[in-house]
C-alpha cells in the first residue's frame, strides 16, 4: 500500500469529514429512508430513491476517506528545518516575468487548494521546487507554457 504524504491539518480535515458522515449524515439518511418507506409503493417513491442515492454517495465517500486516512503518512512541517525545499515548506517565490510575489505551501494531493496557496507535492511547480534553496531559479513547465521563478524564502511552520 502506497503511503501518501499529508500535513496534520489535512489529516484532521479528512477525519472530521469522516466523523461527520458517520455520526450525522448516515443517521439522517436512515431516517429519510424509513420515512419514505412509510409513504407506500417504493417503485414510484421519489423520496425513497433520492435517499437511497444519497446513501450510496455517502457510503462511497466514507470508503474513500477511510482509504485515504489509512494510507496517510502525516508529516508535521513544524518539526522540519533546513535551507532546502521539502514537503510542508512554505515558499515565497517571485515570477520573473511579472515580478509578482507568490507564496505557496507544499502539501499532499488530497489537501491542495491553489486559491489558498496550497500546492500539491505532485504538481509541476512543487516538483520543480523540491530540493532547491533560497536564491535558486526554477523553470516550470505548466499548461500555460514555461514560467521562471526565483525562490525568495523557505519557512517550515
Amino acid at each position: 500500500m502506497e503511503k501518501v504524504p499529508m500535513t496534520p491539518d489535512g489529516y484532521a480535515r479528512l477525519q472530521d469529514e469522516l466523523r461527520r458522515l458517520k455520526s450525522e449524515e448516515r443517521p439522517a439518511i436512515i431516517r429519510a429512508i424509513a420515512e419514505a418507506r412509510e409513504h407506500g409503493d417504493l417503485s414510484e417513491n421519489a423520496e425513497y430513491h433520492a435517499a437511497k442515492e444519497r446513501q450510496a454517495f455517502t457510503e462511497g465517500r466514507v470508503a474513500e476517506l477511510e482509504d485515504k486516512i489509512s494510507r496517510a503518512e502525516v508529516i508535521d512541517p513544524r518539526k522540519m528545518s533546513g535551507d532546502k525545499i521539502m514537503f510542508g515548506a512554505t515558499v515565497k517565490i517571485v515570477d520573473e516575468d511579472t515580478d509578482k510575489e507568490l507564496t505557496y505551501r507544499i502539501v499532499g494531493p488530497d489537501e491542495s487548494d491553489i486559491s489558498k496557496g496550497l500546492v500539491s507535492i505532485s504538481s509541476p511547480l512543487a516538483r520543480a521546487l523540491i530540493g532547491k534553496s533560497a536564491g535558486d531559479q526554477v523553470e516550470v513547465e505548466a499548461p500555460g507554457g514555461s514560467r521562471s521563478y526565483e525562490i525568495l524564502t523557505i519557512v517550515y511552520e
